[in-house]
């Protein structure tokens, strides 16, 4: 496995975040509900193809926080990697009723059981809104990761229009409003509760997590379905907490 130095890193994300892309992101995810196998299978490859920004898969253990139904397997085993999924909810692992992948692990992201330094990547991808507290998720899924590797954390801003996910927008009047209100008007709670397995979660955080670290390098920070051509946006406190929708704190243990 090698990592990509950072700059060279940070040119191929830029490369391959034009706006064909982003249109087509954003395309996939209309039919997420109707269509979860091809809504999946399209964030799986362009997840791949991310990575393969940052790192050469062809023989990297990855580890996937949060890897639920194992739509991402494929695609990281046509990529040459050797993937272990990880999920806290067996619920998850056999969403839309696919069966659990042979060697996936029950476990919480918060602490992995995994020993130090055991993976080349580490990734998460929209769970970091799912834990009370993210950031010892972030510490975890760092200290498991090798000297030299990557780790991957993204996740979806609260103040995003996706931060209440099925009861969106009404979370940015309040959270608990925003769940009764969905319960009120479908007759059963969300499946993603505010303060049970929903919570606010901010760039800017995140920013100071990574940027405190002293034991990985920050390699980037992206709105990570928008073109590079919108990344100034990460500069702006407020506004980027709404309409960077998703951001990826990229990291490489030192």
């Amino acid at each position: 496995m090698t990592a990509l130095q950072p700059v060279a890193a940070r040119r191929r994300l830029r490369e391959m975040a034009t706006w064909s892309r982003a249109m087509h992101l954003f395309g996939e995810f209309r039919v997420e509900q109707s269509d979860p196998d091809r809504f999946y299978s399209a964030m799986a490859q362009d997840s791949v193809r991310q990575m393969q920004c940052l790192l050469d898969l062809t023989g990297a253990h990855v580890l996937d926080v949060g890897g639920g139904p194992g739509y991402w397997a494929q695609e990281f085993a046509a990529a040459g990697a050797r993937y272990t999924p990880l999920d806290a909810d067996a619920g998850e692992l056999a969403l839309h009723g696919r069966v659990p992948l042979p060697g996936t692990v029950l476990g919480d992201g918060q602490a992995l059981p995994f020993r130090d330094d055991a993976f080349d990547l580490v990734y998460s991808s929209n769970v970091g809104e799912h834990v009370r507290q993210p950031w010892r998720m972030g510490d975890e899924m760092v200290r498991v990761c090798k000297p030299g590797g990557v780790v991957f954390y993204s996740y979806t801003l609260w103040y995003g229009p996706w931060g209440g996910h099925e009861t969106a927008p009404w979370h940015y009047l309040n959270g608990d409003y925003a769940a009764r209100r969905y319960t009120r008007r479908m007759g059963h709670p969300p499946k993603n509760r505010y303060g049970v397995s929903l919570f606010p979660v901010s760039l800017a955080a995140g920013v100071r997590w990574a940027q405190a670290r002293g034991d990985a390098e920050v390699i980037d920070v992206i709105p990570r379905y928008l073109p590079a051509g919108a990344y100034w946006v990460r500069r702006i406190p407020v506004l980027r907490e709404i309409v960077t929708w998703n951001v990826a704190l990229i990291l490489r243990k030192r």
